[in-house]
């Protein structure tokens, strides 16, 4: 759909590319400029938000505050199967699981809380319930789950995590460390800001 997407970046179908509800926009550095300013006012509900992080509505209606600006599918479940995530049929099935698993994990300490939210970060973006946008989305979502127990969100630089470079391909490449049971990577990305 716009030229000169990051690695990493999940392609949109030409079928959800029309729904795309700003018109006038062309390039990748106009949707990022747009996407972004819709990102900021779901920041603001995140400092502010009182629903559960683990939850699944609460994980859908963040995905929508992100994006209800500039895409029809915002806070929907996608409903193809992309180049990452699972087959798109399991998605409710998968989320309720994640949930499950985040709310054992946090109620028996099975981590701390920093290491629990990095661990879920990165199933949510294994899962990619959405469309697009998975990866900023469960960034935002992982600040909303720590600061409701008690963490502090991560430094996650999402300016430099959004465009090709040296961080992105770092996160990247933890990412998928993770995706073969080694988080270490993941958590020495972020951990060592904290």
């Amino acid at each position: 759909m716009f030229d000169g997407e990051p690695d990493g970046t999940t392609p949109i179908d030409l079928d959800e590319a029309q729904d795309l509800i700003p018109t006038h926009l062309h390039t990748r550095d106009e949707l990022n400029s747009w996407e972004q300013a819709n990102i900021l006012t779901a920041a603001e509900w995140v400092r502010k938000a009182t629903a559960p992080a683990l939850n699944e509505v609460t994980i859908r209606s963040l995905h929508r505050r992100m994006f209800d600006e500039t895409w029809g599918w915002a806070g929907r479940y996608r409903t193809s199967d992309k180049t990452i995530g699972v087959f798109w049929a399991d998605i409710p099935v998968e989320v309720k699981k994640f949930v499950d698993d985040g709310l054992y994990w946090i109620d028996n300490e099975s981590f701390s809380i920093s290491e629990a939210a990095l661990r879920l970060h990165h199933r949510l973006v294994v899962i990619h319930p959405f469309v697009n946008g998975n990866g900023r989305h469960a960034r935002l979502w992982c600040d909303l789950l720590l600061s409701q127990n008690g963490g502090t969100p991560f430094q996650w630089r999402a300016q430099e995590l959004d465009q090709e470079g040296d961080a992105r391909a770092r996160y990247i490449a933890a990412l998928r460390h993770a995706d073969g049971g080694d988080f270490a990577p993941l958590l020495e990305l972020f951990l060592s800001r904290e």
